[in-house]
């Protein structure tokens, strides 16, 4: 039991019954447990297995490799379309934890093996990524834009077209296109 996620715990108020009895079946699976992001996450020799963390409507364990496991069960759930290794088992109360112990202690260990096994998501490309129309139009006219937005790094350039593509109205799109272009000309990213 690592002293940062005591402390962590000891001033959590929603969720706490919840993360104690999910910090208990993970150390149960003999990972190192750690403080990341400010949560509770557990690793296999520096590699991240596990996080525990907490929303306004549940709660849930996150599985950084998710996608590679085999959910037999049906627990893992994918947050977005936009998240692609990642998987969680959410719960709204100790109860489900408790009723649901042994599955979640083999998705663990299942974890555990893709770990040790050197297995990795494969990772879509960037040009795997839909462009929005409003995106593309001024990438066709201002070959300015194209340069400085092929030259970002892919992580860059993803994390632009999820913002571009996130809005549901055009005229929503057509405002994040235009607010960004200056940006990406200086060879900035969405954040930095």
């Amino acid at each position: 039991m690592n002293p940062k996620v005591d402390q962590f715990l000891s001033k959590t108020d929603k969720w706490r019954e919840e993360f104690e009895a999910l910090r208990n079946i993970v150390l149960e699976c003999g990972l190192n447990e750690e403080l990341k992001w400010g949560q509770p996450c557990y690793t296999l020799h520096k590699s991240n297995i596990v996080l525990i963390h907490g929303f306004k409507e549940y709660c849930a364990l996150l599985f950084f490799k998710g996608a590679l496991l085999s959910n037999a069960d049906g627990l893992l759930i994918q947050q977005t379309d936009n998240v692609q290794s990642a998987r969680q088992i959410r719960f709204t109360n100790a109860k489900e934890i408790s009723e649901v112990k042994q599955l979640i202690k083999n998705s663990i260990f299942e974890a555990i093996e893709v770990e040790k096994a050197g297995l990795k998501v494969e990772m879509k490309k960037t040009s795997d990524f839909e462009v929005v129309e409003e995106f593309q139009q001024k990438l066709d006219i201002l070959p300015a834009l194209k340069i400085a937005f092929e030259a970002l790094t892919p992580g860059r350039q993803r994390a632009y077209l999820f913002h571009f593509s996130e809005a549901k109205q055009a005229k929503t799109r057509v405002a994040r296109v235009e607010k960004y272009i200056p940006q990406i000309l200086k060879g900035k990213g969405i954040n930095d």
